[in-house]
């Protein structure tokens, strides 16, 4: 029942409690034998009252002990309510010391774990001193009469009745309660019972409840319940009034809006708010402590208002309750302590990644001015170059190096621009960009974002992100960033942003323009090597579950691994090389446990078969005509053998092996400068016109172009003509003018090494390059020996052998 539970004295006495009355001039039995200690039965979660009969279903085996141990002597026992109910074995302290007295009337033993007890209460009693708490607890007491009036006056008779009218209109008025419950009420005329009775039957908490137990004066009792029965019948009421608004037209969806009404309005009434109210109570709370600034907090204050009028159930409810939880946490005053120790952050880059001098002291460079000046507005960096190189794992470690969160938001092949700016709230499922996301799941407003991929933005019907990028990357213009969601600005000048890129060219002017470009060319072999050494192997092992001494590399294994089977700027291909070997040596070592490898060229050759890619050597053999050249590639440098013969003819040139524009246009200039030096050089001009020049770039299927074979293209020419022989240990890379000059290039690092690993013993370079040497290898440097040129008379002289 809603309001109290009745049972009138026909019901059965194990079901529920009924009343029991008896004469006011009759003496019973059970005050002539009071015992002095009293045993006591702990209950769990309910108050009990005089002038009841309640079943009890007894499970501790202490109180199935005490009624075993009382009932052969006696049927009294108290009755205490414990304050907590999950204490299976209470103390003393844990109950309430105020409790009933109780007659045993009937006890029915259903198995040996359970037990029902019929108990009739007679009086409320108040424990003075327990004298026993084992096996069960004993304690003496005291009996609390009841205060009445010594004279009924008017306004105790008025009280009386003004409770006993009370509880019948409640009686009636409710539908969920038996009408026998108004002529059970309405029978009473004990004060002491009809206050007991309702306290027994009204839906209250247990510490009302024992309140009531507690207090002994009748009149102060009644003006308690009448308070209780008196809000009971308001919310009844409020019930009839809300039913009958209801009453006409009432569909389905109609009687949940009432239902939701009905909730509201109980909940009004007991002070509790609805979960709408509640809600909107803790956006508010949680926008407080997220520090908006003072536009951002009017706008959250305009929509809780919204908030507060739109029911529920509106769609548009969720999509301003999902606004606010973003703007709530968003980190709009968070920042995390950026770490500025210059050591330190080149331990990290040293750590992580091996080689890249120049892009680490760049790094350093920018960390030293964010130091000096935290709140400057420092440049965009981009980070260039061939996949596989470390460049989002380069911004990683900058992360790291200054204490702040590391977020990746791939741009590449986005082609809506709401992923950049987000999306209008104008529908269901709206939701902010891709940056707002990335700072609301970091929780700070300085975290390192870096944008991967920005060569590969699409464009279509829906937007160019690229250019919505530009002001987010824009220093003067991102502290104010709009995101479509929020339509409220977002400070991101805290913000340190790293783009990575392929290439330059795609990158549209005005975005490229807000980026400082940091170039990341590839790694050579000898970097490589060390790379393996020092990362891969290790990572490899450990992920395919190898131990060191069942699978150890040996440096002429990676080299061949590096120089045979792989062909590529970074280090990806080079890391899945090296991990299917180790599979295959761990498909070894799972049938025999002491199996160990040396990782030697014939184990690599053996599990990955034959050698993948053929390098050029230099040439063999000293000859005209036969000139090693110096290639730049994004997988490093490599040798480039010219070589060109004449034959009787009528003066044409021909060139083949997949040659470009410029190495077609370097070739023309070479031929030219020869002619017009043939004196110079001892040759007959005749020969020119009776002769048919062919010259072949090896190897013929694979393409080639650039600037920086036009010395080699004039000597290769030269000694033909002149019938000299060039040197076969001579590289030379360099543009060539028609005035003779040798022109610089770019590549020396790479195309150095690619002579050293070919065994050639001198390099020819242009003199403006001679800025560039400290950049190779130091025992590079020590092998070759590098002469810089800056004409093409120098050029001979060092290439080409004396007659």
């Amino acid at each position: 029942m809603d309001q109290f539970d009745f049972l009138d004295a026909n019901d059965d006495p194990v079901t529920g409690i009924k009343l029991v009355t008896a004469g006011d001039d009759e003496v019973p039995q059970w005050r002539k034998d009071l015992p002095d200690l009293l045993p006591i039965m702990p209950l769990r979660g309910v108050v009990v009252f005089p002038g009841t009969v309640a079943p009890f279903n007894v499970e501790r085996k202490a109180s199935q002990q005490l009624l075993e141990d009382l009932l052969p002597r006696g049927r009294l026992l108290g009755l205490a309510t414990q304050k907590d109910a999950e204490i299976d074995s209470p103390h003393p302290d844990d109950l309430y010391h105020v409790g009933v007295l109780g007659v045993v009337l009937r006890m029915m033993r259903q198995d040996e774990n359970n037990v029902i007890v019929l108990i009739q209460i007679v009086e409320r009693i108040r424990y003075t001193d327990f004298g026993q708490t084992d096996p069960y607890l004993k304690a003496r007491f005291e009996i609390l009469e009841n205060q009445l009036p010594e004279k009924a006056t008017e306004e105790f008779e008025a009280r009386f009745l003004n409770l006993k009218e009370t509880a019948i209109r409640l009686v009636t008025t409710n539908p969920n309660i038996p009408d026998e419950a108004a002529q059970a009420v309405n029978s009473m005329d004990n004060p002491v019972l009809l206050t007991d009775f309702l306290a027994t039957n009204l839906s209250l908490d247990l510490p009302q409840k024992q309140q009531l137990l507690e207090d002994t004066d009748v009149e102060r009792r009644m003006e308690t319940v009448q308070k209780i029965v008196s809000n009971q019948q308001h919310i009844a009421d409020l019930q009839q009034k809300l039913q009958q608004d209801v009453e006409s037209e009432f569909t389905d969806a109609q009687r949940r809006a009432y239902l939701r009404e009905q909730l509201r309005a109980i909940q009004n009434e007991l002070g509790e708010g609805d979960t709408g109210e509640a809600q909107a109570d803790e956006l508010r709370e949680r926008l407080e402590a997220a520090g908006l600034p003072e536009e951002v907090q009017t706008a959250a204050d305009r929509e809780l208002k919204r908030l507060d009028i739109i029911p529920p159930a509106s769609p548009e409810h969720s999509v301003i309750v999902s606004y606010l939880e973003t703007l709530a946490e968003l980190p709009w005053s968070e920042l995390s302590e950026d770490h500025y120790d210059l050591d330190l952050a080149r331990d990290t880059l040293d750590r992580d990644h091996y080689g890249l001098d120049k892009v680490k002291r760049r790094l350093i460079e920018y960390l030293a001015v964010r130091k000096l000046n935290p709140e400057g507005r420092g440049p965009i960096l981009c980070f260039l170059g061939p996949p596989g190189v470390g460049k989002t794992s380069l911004g990683q470690s900058i992360a790291d190096a200054l204490g702040r969160e590391f977020a990746r938001i791939s741009v590449g092949g986005i082609r809506d621009e709401a992923e950049i700016r987000g999306h209008r709230r104008t529908y269901i499922g709206s939701m902010p960009g891709r940056l707002i996301q990335e700072m609301r799941r970091v929780g700070t407003r300085n975290p390192v974002i870096m944008l991967d991929e920005v060569d590969k933005i699409g464009a279509d019907f829906r937007g160019d992100p690229a250019s919505a990028l530009l002001e987010v990357l824009d220093p003067r213009q991102n502290h104010a960033f709009v995101d479509r969601y929020l339509d409220v600005p977002f400070d991101l000048s805290q913000v340190i942003f790293i783009a990575t890129a392929n290439t330059i060219d795609p990158v549209p002017a005005p975005l490229r323009d807000r980026m400082e470009i940091i170039g990341i060319p590839g790694y050579t072999e000898e970097e490589k090597l060390q790379i393996a050494k020092k990362y891969l192997v290790k990572r490899q092992l450990k992920e395919n579950g190898l131990l060191v001494k069942q699978c150890r590399w040996s440096v002429t294994a990676l080299r061949y691994l590096i120089e045979y089977y792989t062909r590529e700027a970074g280090v990806r291909n080079l890391e899945r090389e090296i991990g299917s070997v180790c599979r295959g040596i761990a498909a070894e070592v799972a049938r025999d446990a002491d199996h160990a490898v040396k990782v030697t060229p014939e184990v690599v050759r053996e599990i990955l078969g034959p050698p993948r890619f053929v390098r050029e050597d230099a040439i063999q053999v000293s000859a005209p005509g036969v000139v090693n050249g110096l290639a730049y590639t994004t997988v490093g440098g490599e040798v480039l053998n010219i070589e060109a013969i004449r034959y009787p003819g009528s003066g044409k040139v021909q060139l083949t092996g997949q040659i470009g524009d410029v190495m077609k246009e370097s070739m023309q200039a070479a031929w030219s400068l020869v002619r017009a030096r043939a004196g110079k050089l001892d040759i007959d001009p005749d020969d020119f016109g009776k002769y048919d020049v062919h010259v072949h770039v090896p190897a013929g299927a694979i393409p080639k172009d650039g600037p920086s074979a036009g010395i080699a293209m004039f000597t290769a020419l030269a000694s033909l003509f002149s019938d000299r022989r060039v040197d076969k240990q001579v590289a030379m890379t360099g543009e060539v003018t028609l005035r003779g000059l040798v022109l610089p290039i770019g590549g020396l690092k790479e195309k150095a090494l690619a002579a050293e690993r070919a065994g050639i013993k001198t390099v020819l370079i242009p003199a403006l390059n001679e800025k560039d040497v400290p950049e190779i290898q130091e025992s590079a440097r020590k092998k070759l020996k590098i002469i810089p040129v800056k004409t093409v008379d120098e050029v001979l002289e060092h290439a080409l052998l004396k007659s």
